[in-house]
């Protein structure tokens, strides 16, 4: 999102540790606001570790638990809203899974998000290590009548959807007024109660996949700060999709606006 030029401020805890000073240091280097990031000096920095193993398949370990991640509370979802309003709140359904004070720390800048008119988009996210469908049911479900946004992969609708319930009626009933579906390399489809858009993925050579979700949505709320319509949402999405997969590492490759046209270009292409 920064690297596309908005104004951005991420909200979590590090610890007080080189790896927590890493993350700030690389975030503020991109241009990222993490004037409301809290340190922890009792818990260690959450750690992610990639294993590539065949082609493009990885194996990714998390070790979040006891993490400074799982340690953020509604004091640092509060902090996020001072000195500005945000036109749009992302929250992802890893964060609650983290705890007791992260789940809150969520439901919090949720709720404040909607008093103060901002669009709030939650992408599922559900992680099988981390909580069941189950509970991660019973705590995003309640978010919904606060969510305008939803994000999923079609095997993360049952953790919003009951089990033969058709999903996007049940989610527009709920009070969501657009609904985007991730399909990885089938592409991405978004829907109102009106108006579905589909859109292919872009054709590029698969480095790395982690990240491709994230990219994804960045390039979609991308568009919707750019008030492109849902068409060329999904178009700057399967943008920024593609260069997650393209480049090794799930960040380090993402374009800066500039470069968002780099992907017509023909292959093998060497600009000069």
């Amino acid at each position: 999102m920064a690297r596309l030029g908005h104004a951005v401020r991420w909200v979590g805890v590090t610890g007080a540790d080189e790896l927590g000073a890493l993350v700030l240091r690389t975030l503020r280097a991109e241009g990222v606001d993490v004037s409301a990031c809290g340190v922890a000096p009792e818990a260690p920095t959450g750690l992610i570790i990639f294993e590539p193993r065949v082609a493009d398949l990885t194996r990714v370990s998390y070790y979040r638990s006891g993490s400074a991640g799982s340690r953020l509370s509604e004091a640092e979802a509060a902090a996020a809203f001072e000195g500005a309003t945000p036109r749009v709140l992302h929250v992802t359904g890893i964060t609650p899974a983290l705890g007791d004070g992260p789940r809150d720390a969520v439901t919090r800048a949720v709720a404040q998000a909607k008093t103060v008119g901002a669009t709030v988009c939650l992408d599922v996210n559900h992680r099988a290590r981390l909580w069941s469908v189950e509970r991660a049911a019973a705590t995003l479900r309640p978010l919904l009548s606060s969510v305008d946004i939803v994000v999923a992969s079609e095997d993360e609708l049952p953790v919003l959807v009951d089990p033969g319930a058709d999903p996007l009626t049940t989610l527009f009933e709920a009070g969501v007024s657009e609904v985007v579906i991730k399909r990885g390399g089938d592409g991405a489809s978004a829907h109102r109660p009106h108006l579905t858009v589909d859109r292919p993925a872009r054709r590029v050579p698969v480095v790395d996949t982690v990240g491709a979700g994230d990219a994804f949505v960045a390039g979609y709320l991308s568009g919707l700060l750019d008030d492109a319509d849902v068409a060329g949402r999904l178009d700057r999405a399967v943008a920024t999709g593609a260069f997650a997969v393209a480049s090794r590492g799930d960040w380090e490759g993402l374009p800066t606006r500039a470069e968002l046209g780099l992907l017509d270009a023909v292959p093998g292409t060497t600009l000069r």
